[in-house]
């Protein structure tokens, strides 16, 4: 087989593949990090590149338009390489993956903060200051022994223990530093062990990070933990996302030769980035730094912890672990003191994960009276019923469009996306952007109204189509699809239309559909009805805005009380944020993991039935809304 090589621009990169091989493989290989939600299947249109020089073989595409083809762009995933060839990725192609969100601090206000100082402040991380006395021909103590009896009254009953490696350098630490030493202690299952001796007092600096990891984003946090103060918050699309949009793409690509490296490495990589990108920016030190606390599906954290996933896909579906135990960061490559550790919030079961059990913890269900409802609509729609007595969990195959992945002019909640979308009676287009700036596209919150807005004035019909007969120079026929342009080229910051298009439609329609089937059918399962329900958090990536009226307008949502429901923002970053400051708040998972049931909905009968209903706007049964007027 013929080789060639493929250079890249901007990046200046060139690898040698050998013929017909695609440019997004190329890419991967040379380590550029592109936009390819789908996976490579080309149905998300991202992996846009231009062909500047050399023979391609490339399958035509309705996501690039005249306009586009004539200046050479071409999907990256579906163009083969047939000689030596330059191109260059075009800017939305790239920039997801190039650039942390910084516009993020806001991320997860509301309720959550609120509940934070239920939880005694007592951090998985401590500091205690000890001046030591100096041993003497009448005490000859041991080194460790003395430090061992001085810190028996400061951390109560908990057992103590350290590694060799503090041992063997302690007679030189305590002598250099007259015996006046800090002692950085991190709470483990139950004990407290000694991770490192520093000279001198340094409990003024106590720092550690919370993530969640996503699917679709992975969102970072540093903290300080004598205070509690959140000092930063980042986000960026998990660059796994290059493997496969799913959680199943990703678990079957694990299994293939190297697979499991290159995932471990793109979710590694955002960690370490963030953790670089904040402590920079808050100009601290990387030594500071002891403990990360996680939470994700467990998918993702079996391939952080490089744990085989394949016993997640294939029957009977189990984990290989469900509660992990803490573990070294250095272990796991994650760039904080070498001395540090990674602890990760438990799951249930294949596909309720630690990020539900931190979303319970953040809100409370556990320790409710009443019975709630607790909604993360993400990639896996997650779904939690009961109160404290009882608890019934289950995931909605929901995919990635609410988080603005595998839609035509859809990304994350972040500077520029559009966020709030109001169509007027002559169709003319409203909208406000994150950071009130030129429009790069939709995120969730935004098409949750753009569908509503649309269904309102009659641009959609119930089926989801765009109106066809409406006269309006918004609504346009591109090949064999139709599409309503929000913003023109002129007006936005990518120098393209923002558009929805009837496939954007389609898929945001399943993703609705999945999330209201699975709610209905959890609470049949348990023999209550919708009104039973006294209380509904809804989480999600969706920024620091969600219309509830809208969506239940669409039927996402149930059509009752709208005082019942809450929208908490992204409740696993501050479920990890809590656990990471109090112990009691880390330990209260464990129960909280225990004391769910978990819902397979595939085996559920009728939920089949309920999810065919639900592909209507806003709904077949019209009078399970009657709230809405169309």
């Amino acid at each position: 087989m013929r080789e060639f090589t493929v250079k890249f621009h901007p990046q200046g990169k060139s690898i040698r593949v050998t013929q017909g091989t695609d440019i997004l493989s190329a890419a991967t290989r040379a380590g550029i990090v592109v936009s390819a939600p789908c996976g490579g299947e080309g149905v998300c249109g991202k992996c846009r590149v231009i062909v500047d020089k050399g023979s391609v073989k490339t399958e035509s595409s309705r996501l690039v338009d005249d306009a586009d083809r004539k200046r050479g762009v071409v999907l990256a995933c579906q163009t083969l390489v047939e000689s030596d060839v330059e191109v260059t990725f075009t800017k939305e192609s790239l920039e997801a993956h190039e650039h942390l969100c910084h516009e993020a601090e806001d991320f997860t206000k509301g309720v959550i903060l609120k509940r934070e100082n239920k939880f005694p402040l007592s951090p998985l991380i401590s500091k205690v200051y000890l001046e030591l006395t100096a041993p003497t021909a009448d005490d000859g103590t041991s080194d460790l022994d003395r430090i061992m009896d001085a810190l028996k009254g400061r951390v109560g009953a908990l057992r103590l223990s350290t590694r060799l490696t503090n041992i063997k350098h302690l007679s030189e630490v305590l002598r250099e530093s007259d015996f006046k030493i800090t002692v950085v202690l991190a709470y483990r299952e139950g004990a407290q062990e000694i991770l490192s001796l520093e000279p001198g007092d340094t409990t003024g600096s106590n720092l550690a990070f919370a993530f969640d990891i996503g699917t679709t984003t992975v969102a970072g946090q540093l903290i300080d933990l004598k205070t509690g103060t959140i000092l930063g918050t980042r986000i960026a699309f998990n660059a796994q996302a290059v493997y496969g949009a799913d959680i199943i793409t990703r678990m079957i690509y694990a299994s293939e030769p190297g697979g499991m490296a290159k995932l471990n490495s793109g979710v590694v990589g955002n960690i370490n980035e963030m953790i670089d990108d904040l402590i920079k920016a808050n100009k601290v030190n990387l030594g500071d730094i002891y403990a990360i606390v996680a939470a994700g599906n467990m998918t993702m954290i079996h391939l952080i912890l490089k744990i085989d996933p394949s016993g997640l896909r294939k029957a009977p579906y189990v984990s290989t672990v469900s509660a992990f135990p803490p573990v070294s960061a250095a272990e796991l490559a994650i760039e904080i003191n070498p001395r540090g550790i990674a602890a990760f919030l438990p799951g249930v079961s294949t596909y309720v994960g630690g990020d539900i059990v931190s979303g319970i913890l953040a809100c409370g269900v556990a320790e409710n009276d009443d019975l709630t409802l607790l909604v993360d609509i993400g990639t896996n729609g997650e779904i939690v019923l009961g109160n404290r007595e009882w608890m019934i969990g289950s995931a909605a195959s929901a995919g990635p469009a609410f988080e603005g992945s595998g839609l035509t002019c859809g990304m994350k909640a972040v500077s520029g996306a559009m966020q709030r979308i109001i169509i007027d009676a002559n169709l003319d287009v409203k909208f406000e952007t994150i950071s009130h700036v030129a429009p790069k596209g939709i995120c969730g919150s935004g098409y949750i109204d753009l569908l509503s807005q649309m269904l309102k004035r009659g641009v959609m019909g119930k089926d989801g189509k765009i109106n066809r007969d409406t006269a309006s120079g918004r609504i346009r026929r591109v090949d064999n699809n139709y599409e309503f342009v929000l913003a023109f080229a002129s007006e936005t910051a990518i120098d393209r239309d923002i558009i929805i298009r009837d496939d954007d439609i389609d898929n945001l329609k399943r993703s609705k559909g999945a999330i209201y089937s699975a709610i209905i059918s959890i609470i049949n399962k348990v023999g209550k009805d919708i009104t039973d329900v006294k209380k509904i958090y809804i989480a999600g990536g969706f920024g620091n805005y969600l219309n509830i009226e809208n969506s239940i307008f669409i039927g996402l949502l149930p059509d009752v009380e709208r005082s019942i429901y809450e929208f908490v923002g992204n409740s696993s970053l501050a479920g990890a944020r809590m656990s990471l400051l109090s112990r009691d708040a880390f330990n209260a998972t464990e129960g909280i993991h225990k004391n769910i049931t978990y819902m397979d909905l595939a085996a559920e009968p009728g939920y089949m039935d309920e999810y065919i209903a639900a592909l209507f706007f806003p709904h077949t049964e019209i009078g399970r809304f009657p709230s809405v007027r169309l």
